[in-house]
């Protein structure tokens, strides 16, 4: 379930469409968290179709911690990739805000930590890697982690439109999280070994 204060907007040539915030969103905001409506693909489920429903499912999915393919049933499936993210996954099935996210700025995530098949060279930023490789969550880890632990205190500030969706355990823990009663589990809990 992405935030639903973000719509699909064109980007670029290169880029083609993206996800755009259309009001403010607050560091620390929930912006996706996996719900029912999300598939999960294992390995072999993605292998019994054919070419061009793989190719899909592969344009628009990430890989979890288990070598599956999460393949967003809504607008989160055009989150685009940014060495200065916005956006990070977290070990808890959701996404938060790392930075304050103007209206008409595009919602980013680096592709690094969502567990890729293949390298790939995106547009140049200043600053940036160069090249998204496999196993960047291996090597950049601490980096994510870093930004995650900023936003983690603003989770019971930052308006949550998507609270509902977030089940009651995770809750629980994210609010022990935001005041320091829990220490947070590292963004290395999100990576697939066989990456």
């Amino acid at each position: 379930m992405i935030h639903p204060d973000t719509e699909v907007r064109f980007i670029s040539a290169e880029k083609g469409r993206g996800l755009v915030a259309t009001a403010f969103i607050a560091k620390g905001a929930i912006i996706w968290t996996f719900d029912p409506l999300d598939r999960r693909f294992s390995p072999a489920d993605l292998a019994a179709y054919e070419e061009h429903y793989r190719e899909i499912i592969l344009t628009y999915s990430f890989r979890d911690q288990g070598g599956n393919y999460i393949f967003c049933w809504d607008n989160g499936r055009h989150i685009n990739h940014s060495f200065h993210n916005n956006c990070c996954l977290t070990p808890y099935q959701l996404e938060l805000a790392t930075r304050d996210i103007s209206p008409g700025e595009e919602l980013t995530d680096d592709y690094g930590y969502l567990n890729i098949i293949e390298a790939f060279t995106p547009a140049p930023e200043a600053g940036g890697r160069g090249v998204v490789l496999p196993d960047d969550l291996r090597r950049c880890w601490r980096k994510w982690d870093e930004q995650l632990a900023d936003a983690y205190p603003l989770i019971l500030s930052a308006p949550q439109p998507l609270k509902p969706f977030i089940a009651d355990e995770t809750w629980r823990l994210l609010e022990q999280i935001a005041t320091g009663a829990q220490q947070p589990a590292s963004i290395l809990g999100c990576l697939y070994p066989g990456a």
